[in-house]
Order: structure tokens, then C-alpha cells, then sequence
């Protein structure tokens, strides 16, 4: 159930005292990429640090780590049988993500980190995470269209409710490529707030880094990241060497992540694994392929995977190229978050062929992600392919990945 206000949550807080100071994150892309960055950077600067990103990849707990390392099952759990029985004990009736984010906040209570890098699970104003108190910098990242039915039909209205997080007194590093009229709403708003807004402006920073391998849009992330690093951590280790060798250590799933699939479906090339699900996020994966993956004149294969109600007709005019090759497939149940339904793999391949992909290089791979994964390596032949379009399509690949090394 999806039913935003701050109300259930502040209550359920009560009881869990915010002794970190917290990094905030907010924005439709690149938010997680950015605390994936933060959490690394606060970690080799020797600061203890709680990461609280979402969805989770594989398990529920995955989503909440200490110092760099998922926390465990066991303490995963007892911290959530503690906040799910104050919820009953108060008649709270909190939903999945507030019982989820109070889970995370009493962690990294019981764990005594000194910072926590929390990001906003759906829009800001109203999102369970900006119940916190103690925030020492807060962050807004590329803004795009998504969610329109929670957040306003226009990029305008979405970035007022990411600006929610703002603070009296906290910084505010924004990402200065949003759109003309974002930026507007947002500086508008810092000054109703009282506070300062700060751009990254490091040309140096984004040569080097161009020069190491990553897209634009990873650089983006990493400038924002390391801004507020600086603003929230004043004496921490900030040069430019610094940064790109803890940036190059980052392993951030399912975001342009080459990943070996051989054991379980004998390919031995890589594949590029990004959950793209949104006309930006697209964009920057078409980028990314285009510039980076297929030989001249060579096609792509795509695996896809979405949830109901996305665009996947504006995604698909963006990824897709004639003489592609598509298959689509249904993700599995989300654990803890049974409201995500995926779209139907039918429909996805009937707009791909509006886009040009013919009826014989299409394949509905129904429920069988694995057999849709087999499928597409035979059609890419060595070629590109690329498994993008939902984070529950990569929670599903990573998770099959897994059961492969465990037999």
C-alpha cells in the first residue's frame, strides 16, 4: 500500500532516537547511485555510516547496510519484529515502507553510526524518510517525470515535493543539469525555507573522470555526491585523486553493471544489466549502449521487464533501433512490496513492433526468466545485450545468479 503523509511515521519514531546526522537524497534519477557514492566516501574517510536505499536488490534486508556490508538477516529482524510490535502496541498502522524505513532508522541506532545516508522512497515532502530531525546536508538529483499519479503531471509540481526535504540551515546540493524551470522551482523554494542551494562546478573532476570510463550521468551523480560530502563533512579527505580512486570501488547494482550470466546460461560475453525504467533513465542507458556497447551497424538484444502504468512506449522510442531484437518477460512477486504488479510481456512486445522490431525478432517469455534469458543469448549470438526496463527485473537475474552459485 502506497499512502504518503508523516503522520504514522513520526509516531513510530517516537520511540527511536535519531542519534546520526543524515545525508537525504531525493529525485526521480541517480538518487541511489549518489548515497551508493556518499556512504563509500564517508567510509574511507573512517566514518561509521548506515546506508538506506530502495527497493532492495535480492532481500528485504539488503536495502539497509552498515560500513559498506549489507546488515544480517538476524539483526534485520529483530529490529523489525521491535518497530512492527510498537506499531501494534499503538495502534500506528503503518504501511510496508514506513514499517521498512523505522526498521532502518532503529538499525542505525543500534548500530551507533555516526552518519546515515537515507533516500527518499517516493517524491520527499511527504515520503516516510523526511520524518528525520538531524539532517547535516540534503541532496536533489535528476528530475524527470515519474509517479505522476503521488507527485503533479509536470516536472515543475514533481520537483516542488522532491524540495520537500529541504531544512532551515542545510545546505542543499542540487544537480545543476535539471531543467531551467526545476532549478527555478527549487531555488524558489530554498528561499521560502532559508536555505542555500549549491550546484557542483568542477570541470576538472568531470574530465578526469570521462578519462577513467564513466558515463556522463554516473559523473553527475559522483560530483553531487562528493559536494555534499565536502558541505557535511568539512575536514574529510575531498581530492580529486581521493575521490575517483573510492569512486572506481563502488559496485552499485543494476546501474550499468556488465555482469557474467555464463552459469546459467553458458554466454560467455558479459551483458549489461541497468534498471532503467523512466524516459530519462532510458536516455542515459540508450547513451551508454550506443557509445559504449555494439560494434558499428551491430544490433542489440534487449530483455525487458516493467511495472504496470510506466511509459514503456516513450521508453521503448528511446532504446529501441531496427534490427533489434526484444524479449520481454514478467518480473516475480516483490517481497514486502506486494502492490507492484509487472506489466504484461505482451503488450510491451505489441509496442515494439510499433517501433519497428519485427514479429520474428520478438519473444514473450511469459513468468520464465530464465528461459528468456537462454532465449536471448542464442538471438544475440556474442552480440550486445542489454536486461534493462525494472529494478524487479534485476532483483530477479541477481537472484538466479545467486541460486546458480549455491548449487
Amino acid at each position: 500500500m502506497i499512502d504518503l503523509g508523516l503522520a504514522r511515521i513520526s509516531r513510530l519514531l517516537q520511540y527511536t532516537p535519531q542519534t546520526w546526522r543524515a545525508f537525504h537524497v531525493a529525485g526521480t534519477n541517480g538518487k541511489g547511485s549518489i548515497c551508493a557514492y556518499l556512504s563509500a566516501l564517508l567510509h574511507a574517510n573512517g566514518s561509521s555510516c548506515g546506508r538506506f536505499t530502495s527497493p532492495h536488490l535480492i532481500d528485504r534486508w539488503d536495502c539497509i547496510s552498515i560500513n559498506e556490508k549489507p546488515v544480517a538477516e538476524t539483526v534485520f529482524r529483530e529490529a523489525e519484529q521491535v518497530v512492527k510490535q510498537r506499531d501494534q502496541e499503538h495502534g500506528i498502522g503503518a504501511t510496508e515502507f514506513e514499517l521498512l524505513t523505522a526498521t532502518a532508522f532503529e538499525i542505525f541506532h543500534r548500530e551507533k553510526v555516526e552518519y546515515g545516508v537515507v533516500e527518499v522512497g517516493l517524491g520527499g515532502r511527504l515520503d516516510a524518510t523526511n520524518a528525520m530531525k538531524e539532517k547535516v546536508v540534503t541532496v536533489i538529483s535528476k528530475i524527470g517525470l515519474d509517479h505522476q499519479s503521488f507527485l503533479g503531471n509536470t516536472l515543475e509540481e514533481i520537483a516542488l515535493q522532491k524540495a520537500g526535504i529541504m531544512r532551515p540551515g542545510v545546505p542543499c546540493v542540487v544537480d545543476g543539469s535539471n531543467a531551467p524551470t526545476v532549478i527555478q522551482v527549487i531555488e524558489e523554494h530554498a528561499r521560502m525555507v532559508g536555505t542555500q542551494v549549491h550546484y557542483p562546478r568542477e570541470p576538472s573532476m568531470f574530465e578526469a573522470l570521462s578519462r577513467e570510463g564513466f558515463a556522463a550521468s554516473q559523473i553527475q551523480n559522483l560530483e553531487c555526491a562528493h559536494l555534499a560530502f565536502r558541505l557535511g563533512c568539512p575536514g574529510g579527505d575531498a581530492s580529486l585523486g581521493h575521490v575517483i580512486e573510492v569512486a572506481k570501488g563502488v559496485q552499485w547494482q543494476g546501474r550499468l553493471q556488465m555482469l557474467d550470466i555464463t552459469k546459467v546460461t553458458g554466454r560467455e560475453q558479459p551483458v549489461l544489466l541497468d534498471g532503467a525504467h523512466n524516459l530519462q533513465s532510458a536516455d542515459a542507458l540508450a547513451t551508454y549502449v550506443q557509445s559504449r556497447l555494439p560494434s558499428e551497424g551491430k544490433k542489440v538484444t534487449w530483455v525487458l521487464a516493467a511495472s504496470k502504468g510506466k511509459d514503456m512506449d516513450g521508453i521503448l522510442k528511446i532504446l529501441l533501433r531496427r534490427g533489434d531484437s526484444v524479449a520481454a518477460v514478467r518480473f516475480g512477486p516483490v517481497d514486502g512490496m506486494p502492490w507492484v504488479k509487472a506489466a504484461d510481456p505482451g503488450a510491451i512486445l505489441a509496442l515494439a513492433g510499433e517501433h519497428g522490431i519485427s514479429a520474428s525478432q520478438r519473444y514473450n517469455g511469459h513468468d520464465d526468466v530464465l528461459g528468456t534469458l537462454k532465449w536471448a543469448c542464442g538471438e544475440a549470438a556474442g552480440g550486445a545485450l542489454v536486461i534493462a526496463g525494472s529494478l524487479y527485473l534485476v532483483s530477479d537475474v541477481l537472484r538466479l545468479l545467486r541460486e546458480a552459485k549455491t548449487h
